[in-house]
């Protein structure tokens, strides 16, 4: 490669999808800044950001294909990438050969990497006809189902106005430690006098900064968001700016908020004080401008959905539809829009089997493990690390135990990939060429391959071609993938005039010069659209189900230097001792006689961590608050629950834990 700067995108699930300028000499990556033509990341970059050098030049990091044998023993051996590549292609065709079909050869991918050719994987498998693959969104699907009910579509409104709101409600959003670069947007509107209410059961960094903060139980959001539009309708302060008339279910809305819950359930359910209830709805009243944000955590429990739509509702009745710089916020899809090209890649017809299996990925172990005609028995891995981040352990371990063979696609040898037969290494973002549409805001920016690969490093794309090769050399015709397209190829598709004309783009060329804003501003309402509102019944008016009283509710929310277990193997960001640390209450720990830095373990039915105790005198009573991945993963002890739907987010935030002082000698 050229010595030179170097535009790329950092394609994490994450809300920046900040724009890199990576510096290169003699090959090597040296430095990497922000691109100030990104209008959202506005030339900076997040620590995990700046951290990239040592994230790709990491000792840790995975060089060559490593075939273990057997499973889980440790004993690694490396490999070619053609020997690779035949022990791959020899079990697909002959478990096509042994079933008549390929549902027993599946993968599991999600979000490791956005970028839009990472769908490579997705359309390899599509290249060999029916296969099991799977659907859902265990993070976010339940939000989204939420906006979808209310507005017809997925809608989020544009991050950068939140700076001329007048204020900003953050609710189970904690963008200090999430979304770093919008709380730029937020500490100008500040500077411009907007209030901001944060409301959450964890004093989170943000809410720090709160001029209101609220403490609220865990998944009680709906009740306050009724409470509030309750308080809002009865003194007369509705909006009636379309609410009649093109607001559905309206009637329904306002006879259960006057006529069904009284203010007195919503302080008891909610357990905020009225007086703080009363200050929320004389704001949203009062100030408008006010922007909503609702968090990704909110939804992360079995009242998910009808919180988000109880949140939305509130926005509507209060007048923050309608106006400019008001709006709610939890994120869009506008990666739907482009053609997706790998992703929507069509395959052979299966006369015997018309369609590919699906699995809820939600569950996909317990899914995956009714299947028996055929049983799934070759599982591909990518952009995921199932044995830090998934529930259910058991049975993925049970699963594990029936496969035959397993591949994980890793930048290293993560928890998963230390259970896998074949280990594949993956390109960084800088070894590769992509195109990025973010979920949060609504830029595109390219991804250039800026270094040459590490090792010998490839990108899910470049798998998939020459493993397709493969495949139809030992059997003819078992692949279509189009494996002598080049990735410029698939970008170009990607840049239809549509799209063009959506961001205000001339030509494929100007990517290379900057990011570019979506035109069209993300908006309600346009002249037809209409608006549903939240319709509360006997039934999912149900308070949840508090813990006993000597269980606690589980919170692992994401922290500023990891995303999951992406990052931990950088050391300029991590250390060991932070990993188990366990937050508990100061009643808590008086009641099981810990001492702040103690040893403790937490457990349930599924298993048992021990930690190292931090005691908070702001976290409420019946809360334990951990972090994910680590050495000891806290979701071991996380478990579908039977209630959980199979369209809904996985419910995290329902897993309920015990606490006692850990007795033993060893960590």
């Amino acid at each position: 490669m050229d010595d030179g700067i170097y535009r790329n995108t950092c394609p994490r699930n994450c809300y920046g999808t900040c724009g890199i300028l990576s510096h290169v000499k003699n090959n090597k990556l040296v430095k990497v800044t922000g691109d100030p033509s990104h209008g959202f990341t506005k030339g900076s970059l997040c620590a995990k950001g700046y951290a990239y050098t040592q994230f790709v030049y990491n000792p840790h990091r995975l060089k060559y294909p490593m075939l273990q044998t057997p499973r889980g023993s440790g004993n690694w051996v490396r490999i070619s990438w053609d020997d690779a590549y035949s022990i791959i292609g020899k079990k697909m065709i002959e478990l096509q050969a042994r079933y008549g079909s390929n549902l027993a050869s599946g993968y599991n991918k999600y979000s490791g990497n956005l970028g839009l050719l990472h769908y490579a994987t997705e359309g390899l498998f599509n290249s060999i006809g029916t296969h099991t693959k799977p659907v859902g969104n265990p993070c976010a699907l339940t939000g989204l189902n939420a906006l979808e009910y209310s507005f017809g579509k997925k809608f989020s409104a544009v991050p950068e106005d939140m700076t001329y709101s007048k204020m900003i409600v953050l609710w189970g959003a904690n963008p200090a430690v999430t979304n770093v670069h919008q709380m730029k947007f937020i500490y100008e509107a500040r500077r411009k006098g907007a209030i901001l209410v944060v409301i959450d059961p964890v004093l989170t960094q943000t809410a720090k900064k709160a001029d209101l903060y609220i403490q609220i139980k865990p998944g009680t959001d709906m009740w306050l968001a009724l409470g509030v539009a309750k308080l809002l309708y009865e003194n007369g302060y509705a909006s009636n700016d379309f609410l009649n008339e093109r607001g559905e279910g309206w009637n329904e809305y306002i006879n259960f908020i006057t006529h069904g819950i009284t203010m007195q359930e919503v302080y008891e359910i909610t357990g905020v004080p009225p007086e703080a209830i009363a200050e929320l709805a004389s704001l949203y009243y009062s100030i408008k401008p006010t922007a909503t944000w609702a968090g990704l955590g909110i939804q992360r429990n079995s009242n998910g959905n009808d919180s988000i739509e109880a949140i939305n509702s509130l926005v509507a009745l209060s007048g923050n539809l309608t106006i400019p710089n008001a709006g709610l916020y939890f994120m869009h899809f506008d990666v739907e829009t482009f053609p997706n090209k790998l992703l929507n890649l069509e395959g052979p017809p299966n006369e015997l089997v018309l369609e590919s299996r699906s699995v809820d990925i939600s569950d996909y172990a317990n899914n995956a493990l009714s299947f028996d005609n055929p049983p799934l028995k070759l599982l591909w891995i990518a952009s995921r690390n199932i044995f830090t981040q998934d529930q259910n352990l058991a049975e993925w371990k049970e699963l594990f135990d029936q496969l035959e063979l397993i591949v994980t696609v890793d930048m290293y040898l993560t928890k998963t990939a230390m259970q896998s037969d074949l280990v594949l290494p993956a390109a960084t973002h800088f070894e590769e060429e992509d195109l990025n549409i973010g979920y949060w805001h609504y830029w595109i920016s390219l991804n250039q391959k800026a270094i040459p690969a590490y090792y010998e490093a490839k990108s899910d794309l470049q798998i998939a071609r020459e493993l397709t090769r493969k495949l139809n050399q030992l059997s003819p015709g078992f692949s279509s993938f189009p494996h002598e397209k080049e990735p410029i190829d698939w970008i170009y598709e990607e840049i239809t005039p549509e799209i063009k004309h959506l961001y205000g783009i001339n030509s494929f060329e100007d990517l290379m010069t900057k990011a570019f804003h979506k035109k069209e501003k993300s908006i309600f309402p346009d002249d037809r659209q209409i608006f549903r509102f939240f319709t509360p019944n006997e039934n999912n008016c149900v308070a949840s189900k508090a813990p006993g009283l000597d269980s606690f509710t589980l919170l692992t929310p994401q922290s500023l230097l990891k995303i999951h277990s992406q990052y931990e193997w950088v050391s300029w960001l991590n250390t060991k001792k932070d990993e188990s640390l366990i937050e508990i209450s100061l009643a808590a720990a008086k009641k099981k006689g810990i001492a702040d830095q103690d040893k403790v373990e937490l457990y349930n039915e599924s298993a048992s961590i021990i930690g190292t105790a931090r005691i908070s005198n702001h976290l409420p009573d019946n809360i334990v608050l951990t972090h994910q991945a680590g050495s000891n993963p806290i979701n071991q002890l996380i478990k579908n629950k039977d209630t959980e739907k199979p369209d809904s987010s996985t419910y995290f935030y329902d897993s309920i834990v015990r606490l006692r002082k850990w007795e033993g000698y060893n960590v």
